[in-house]
């Protein structure tokens, strides 16, 4: 009986989706090309369980290319109205159409002169008929047996929001790069997939001095850059040698006069370093087998390109070198 309740409500809910696709017609190609047509933001309202998922349909939307924000109608109309801008779209769900909420702001939102794209199962609806383009998520029955529970409808509108946000990541050429970089906290094995270019420090980060400058000289910049060390370069384009932290530190230790020592003397000539076009992934391998948290970065002729730090690479205190 319970194994058997739980699969018919999966049923319904998939025949809810597979409903929605003798739906998709000129409205949602309008509805996209408002969209891509802006150049401002996609603002997604609604209450209820609409509203939640609407707030999941944003952060899609700005996770693939699309920047949006959820804005929740009520409090829309007590100040919140002011961060709509007339170069925004927005995207008004509701399944009954009906909403009082949500009617009530549409006309405010008109008067800004906002596109709206409706999202509803009823096609008749207020909602719908102030619409520039309206988006159907119409089903054939709720999952819930009493019919008021949104269920079907709920999966259906956020099925609809996946198939929007997809066609817009396929039209704005958005790259599995591009989804990587608004995903910087994501799970290691994804941060780990990167090209070492695309998370190198570069330009004016790379913490870097002439060969012959003096220890202090370098010290200096090792301080001010923050990361761990200072790159010794033997000209604008070729790496002499790495000082470290630990390097300083045991200089100082020791009772050493750093105004006696030359910087050669104290770095370490021929350091580490990976090329640009490898995996983070790589880089940490490189990093643990050696027990090093600095990598500089070179191109395959060897010039220097950029540097790595492996809190860059996955994030402080997800790491620790095998014992």
């Amino acid at each position: 009986m319970i194994i058997d309740k739980a699969k018919e409500v999966l049923r319904i809910e998939a025949e809810g989706i597979l409903a929605l696709v003798d739906q998709v017609g000129p409205d949602f190609k309008k509805a996209v090309e408002l969209i891509m047509a802006s150049p401002g933001r996609v603002i997604i309202t609604g209450i209820g369980k609409s509203g939640l998922i609407g707030q999941k349909i944003a952060a899609t939307l700005n996770s693939t290319g699309t920047t949006s924000f959820f804005l929740h109608p009520v409090e829309a109309m007590h100040g919140d109205l002011g961060m709509v801008d007339k170069a925004d779209v927005v995207l008004a769900i509701s399944y009954s159409g009906e909403t009082a909420e949500l009617c009530i702001l549409l006309p405010s939102l008109q008067k800004r002169g906002v596109k709206i794209i409706a999202m509803t199962g009823n096609l008749r609806s207020s909602l719908a008929a102030q619409a520039d383009a309206v988006l159907a998520v119409t089903i054939p029955q709720e999952a819930c047996p009493l019919g008021l529970a949104p269920t079907t409808s709920t999966t259906a509108t956020l099925a609809m929001g996946d198939a929007l946000a997809v066609v817009l990541l396929d039209l704005k050429q958005f790259k599995a790069s591009d989804f990587r970089r608004n995903h910087p906290g994501g799970s290691l094995g994804e941060r780990l997939k990167v090209q070492v270019a695309e998370v190198m420090l570069t330009g004016a980060a790379i913490p870097m001095v002439e060969a012959g400058s003096s220890l202090r000289q370098a010290i200096e910049v090792l301080n001010a850059k923050n990361i761990g060390a200072v790159l010794i370069m033997a000209d604008e384009e070729t790496l002499a040698g790495i000082l470290t932290d630990g390097d300083v530190r045991r200089l100082v230790s020791q009772g050493q006069n750093l105004d006696s020592i030359t910087l050669a003397a104290v770095m370490t000539a021929a350091p580490k370093t990976i090329t640009e076009g490898l995996l983070a992934a790589d880089a940490v391998s490189i990093m643990q087998r050696h027990e090093i948290t600095i990598l500089p970065v070179t191109d395959a002729t060897g010039r220097l390109r950029g540097v790595l730090h492996l809190q860059d690479l996955l994030g402080k205190g997800e790491f620790r070198f095998l014992v």
